[in-house]
Order: C-alpha cells, then structure tokens, then sequence
C-alpha cells in the first residue's frame, strides 16, 4: 500500500525552466513625456507608482517581433535551447491578430513549424500561467518541452491620453523553454484562479460592446485603479500563501519573490504580507513599467545576469491580471544551462 504522506509532488517527473531569454524595445519613453498632453507630473507618475519610464515598441514593431527577439536572445546564450520543442505558448493581451495565433507566428519565425502553437490570454498572470500549462501538457505525455513566451505591445492598445493607463504600460517580452531539470529542482506547485465578476475594473474590448450585465467598455484598455489595486493586494499575498502551503514551505523558506510588475506599492504590500523586507523581491518596474505578461520573464532575466538568483535558491512567482486573473508558483532554481547562470561583465558589455 502507497504512503499516503508521499507527496505527489515527489511522484513527478521534475520540470522547471531550462532556458530564458527578453527583449525590451529601444526606445524609452521616462514620464516627462506624459506632462505636455495630461495633467500630471513626471514626480506624481514615480510617486504613485514607482515608475520612471518605460520601453515603446517601433511604428512598424508588433508583439509577434517583440516574442521572436526574446527566443532570439534565448539562442544567443544557448544555441540548442530549442531542441525537442513541439508547442509554443504565447501569453499575450496584445496579439498582432485573434487568428493565426502569435504562437504560431513566432514559432514560424524561429523554426518551430509543425509546433503545437496557441495564445494564452490572462493578461499579466499569462507568462506564470504559461509555465503551469507547459507543465501539464509535458506530464500529460502531450509535448516533450515547451516555449513559453510572454509579449506585449501595449503601447498599441491604451488611449495615449489616458492618465489612468497611459502612464503604467509598456512593451516588452520574455521566453523560457520548460523540459526537464535535475531531481530537486524545479516547479513545485501552482495556484492559479481567476473572477469574472471582475471583469469591468480591468479590461479589454473585443467583439462584445459590453460585458455580461451591461458594463460598456470602451474601445481601448480600461481599468479601475482603485479596485485593481485592491484587488492585487488581496489576491497576491493569498495565493502566494496557498502555493508555499501546497509545497511544504513558508515564507522562511524564499530566497527571492518575482512579483508582477505593476505597482510598487502593490509589491510592498504582498512582502509585508509574507512577512519578507523589500531586499528580497525582484523589482524593474522603475525602467520598464508594466509590460503585463512580460514583467515576470524580464526582471527574472536581470536578476539572473546581476548574480542575484542563484543555483538551488527558493522562488515565488506572483502575478495578478485582467479577468481578474491571479496565480502563484514556488521553483527551486536551476542553474545548470547555458543561458541560465549570471552573465560575466565581458559579456553584458558585447551584448548592450
């Protein structure tokens, strides 16, 4: 008879990242640019939000190029990153068409024709949503590894006039393939939920002029500020809680949190929440702003290059989005592939 104290966590195969590459577009756009058509202040947009700039996507640059320049960086650092890949996942709130898929246009793009290909539209918990479905379809027997990409071309889709949005979002993306790592290292567990109820406080119009009980959205993104940020306090520190518990672990146990960035008093919040100082979450939301799926694999990347995310350090992966959508994941960091260990100063210098 099976024990049932044995986890099933110790039953499964042991899955995590085994290569990560981002992009962020050249152009950078600090808040002084929003003070000549909206009434705010470069002081009032840091202050509030914690944002001093960000990236915007070229005129002719959508989320499809943006994705193929992150798997691109992921074959600089490791050439073979891609062997044994038979889906891709692209999580995107900004896709350059509903059909093809920008999976499928990414996977054209790097030589993954053939690839099982579809969006994942959860808005900024998509690049961590990503991971789990990666997850399951390599459990389930149906992909052998799977490249996740997290793209965002926001710039094309808020009202530029808009102080409630204009001011958060930029452009940028992230790829991590998912396959095998090393007993001990790895996904450990996932919490992944989402509310309709709360769709009207974040969204994005489609086909639908309204949503389900009459809420009309406008033709740009939409957000109550007030209630996401509400929202994202609750839902951030719950599921974080929820996924160290299904993994055997409390917040002793974390080297380094990689929160959605969205806010930096959202992020202040949950680490006051799990009882952990600021040093200990990941944070470039100050150069970056919120670039939605894309925020997770970005400051990941950095925080790998500068050192800070170690070999077998604990992490606890955060993010919240449009749904309203939430989930958490803790990952015993592997360390052992090419592109996955701290740059050398020759190399951040060659690859500026």
């Amino acid at each position: 008879m099976s024990d049932p104290s044995v986890s099933a966590l110790t039953a499964r195969p042991s899955l995590g990242v085994t290569a990560l590459g981002t992009y962020a577009p050249e152009r950078v756009v600090p808040n002084s640019e929003f003070e000549t058509r909206m009434d705010t202040t470069a002081e009032w947009i840091e202050s509030r939000t914690g944002i001093r700039e960000r990236r915007f996507a070229g005129p002719d640059q959508y989320t499809s190029d943006l994705g193929v320049l992150a798997v691109r960086d992921l074959l600089r650092r490791d050439p073979d990153a891609l062997r044994e890949v038979d889906a891709v996942i692209c999580a995107t709130v900004s896709p350059d068409a509903l059909m093809p898929s920008t999976a499928a246009l990414i996977a054209m793009q790097v030589g993954l024709v053939g690839a099982a290909a579809f969006d994942l539209s959860t808005a900024c918990s998509g690049f961590v949503y990503g991971l789990s479905v990666a997850q399951g379809l390599i459990l389930a027997g149906s992909a052998r590894r799977v490249l996740v990409v997290g793209a965002e071309a926001l710039s094309k889709i808020v009202d530029p006039n808009d102080r409630n949005t204009a001011i958060l979002f930029g452009d940028g993306a992230g790829a991590a393939v998912v396959g095998p790592v090393p007993d001990g290292y790895g996904f450990q567990e996932f919490v992944l939920g989402a509310d309709g109820n709360g769709g009207a406080s974040l969204y994005l119009r489609c086909v639908a002029p309204r949503l389900p009980g009459g809420f009309e959205m406008s033709q740009s993104v939409g957000m109550n500020g007030r209630e996401v940020f509400k929202f994202a306090v609750r839902v951030l520190g719950e599921s974080g809680t929820q996924a160290l518990a299904k993994s055997g672990l409390t917040s002793a146990d974390v080297d380094w949190v990689i929160p959605h960035q969205a806010n930096v008093r959202i992020i202040e919040a949950a680490m006051e929440r799990f009882g952990l100082p600021m040093s200990k979450a990941t944070v470039n939301l100050d150069r970056y702003g919120n670039t939605s799926s894309a925020t997770v694999p970005l400051v990941m990347r950095e925080a790998i290059d500068d050192g800070r995310i170690q070999d077998g350090q604990q992490l606890l992966l955060i993010a919240f989005g449009g749904g309203l959508s939430w989930v958490a994941g803790t990952m015993k960091w592997w360390a052992g592939a090419p592109s996955l260990h701290s740059r050398t100063p020759e190399e951040v210098g060659a690859w500026a």
